[in-house]
């Protein structure tokens, strides 16, 4: 008779080897950041902990970022591979308050990729880089063997300029900040994952990949006091709210009734287990501004289509390393945690 045996479906936070879950944007990439990266290259402007590196040159301010993309499929309905590698390196630029300017991309090939999924994605990137107003001015192209490299793997980094006086990173989060979300969320996720498990509902989804600097560059030339953005990639906008909670040790509480969700994404959420706070988007942020500022933020980010489901969502409270509270429909709480790891691997 075999011995009756414990599982576990949530990783182990085991040490002596790489899990899947390491990469999802959950605790477990967390601890990896904090473990073995940042003792390793600690400065001030990593210890940021930002979507990007903002540096000064001279009496210019850089912003530096880069990414690396492995989704799978390599199209899925509304992108590829290619224009998410660009709007994915431009958005974390934009989130740093940056004009993105230019782009270098490394492109790692499988022996065997067909031509033209390769011109598809290229041909995707360079609308993308024209759609985003930027440059892609220098890259890299490296072939593997046959089955170690899942087709195609796209590493890109970008840089920009900071044309605003203001210092946008989680550091300058403060009590009483309104939280604001530019657009109903898991769109990106949930389209990826119907590619990928051969899923159909009765309206198509379409993956929300698209650049977001426009939307943010009016907000700083309408004066808004703009305390931090970022976009809701890997892990949705539950991770993002809690790395910002967790940098700056405050506590953030949404409303689960302002968070705008399609009904159909909603009920293939539903169907599948998974959290839309918690779904892959890319193209969707989260602002922090002043309270005073907030009714004025979302009338600035609905004039354009890529934030016009923009809503004040929620606020931030003034505790010590608190965690994010999500009210709930029903006039409960819970707490909003951090994934260990990622409810949809291989999402960007």
């Amino acid at each position: 008779m075999k011995e009756f045996e414990l599982a576990c479906p949530v990783p182990l936070p085991a040490w002596d080897q790489v899990l899947l879950a390491h990469g999802g944007g959950g605790k477990l990439s967390q601890q990896l950041i904090e473990k073995v990266f940042l003792p390793r290259f600690l400065n001030p402007e990593l210890a940021a902990r930002h979507d990007g590196a903002v540096v000064r040159i001279g009496d210019s301010r850089l912003a530096f970022t880069t990414d690396s993309y492995v989704v799978r499929p390599l199209i899925f309905p509304g992108g590829t591979i290619g224009d998410l590698a660009v709007y994915g390196t431009v958005n974390d630029l934009a989130m740093c308050g940056a004009r993105p300017l230019y782009l270098s991309a490394g492109f790692i090939l499988e022996e065997g990729l067909s031509m033209e999924t390769l011109n598809a994605v290229v041909a995707s990137m360079g609308e993308a880089a024209r759609r985003a107003g930027v440059a892609l001015v220098t890259g890299d192209t490296k072939v593997v063997d046959k089955g170690k490299g899942d087709g195609l793997f796209v590493t890109t980094a970008g840089i920009g300029i900071v044309e605003t006086p203001l210092d946008i990173t989680p550091a300058s989060v403060q009590p009483g900040d309104a939280v604001i979300v530019s657009g109903d969320l898991g769109l990106h996720g949930i389209a990826v994952l119907s590619v990928r498990e051969g899923l159909e509902f009765d309206s198509p989804i379409l993956s929300d990949t698209a650049p977001l600097w426009e939307p943010v560059e009016a907000l700083l030339k309408a004066g808004i006091e703009v305390h931090c953005l970022r976009d809701l990639t890997r892990g949705g906008l539950a991770s993002a709210l809690n790395e910002i909670a967790a940098a700056r040790g405050v506590g953030i509480r949404i409303e689960e009734a302002a968070v705008p969700v399609e009904e159909t994404v909603r009920g293939a959420c539903e169907i599948l287990g998974l959290d839309p706070l918690y779904v892959a988007n890319e193209g969707r942020f989260v602002v922090f501004a002043p309270e005073a500022q907030a009714e004025r933020v979302v009338e600035i980010l609905k004039v354009f289509p890529v934030s016009a489901r923009a809503t004040r969502i929620g606020h931030v409270v003034p505790e010590t390393s608190g965690p994010v509270i999500l009210g709930s429909r029903i006039g409960g709480t819970r707490v909003l945690d951090m994934l260990s790891g990622e409810q949809l691997p291989r999402i960007c």
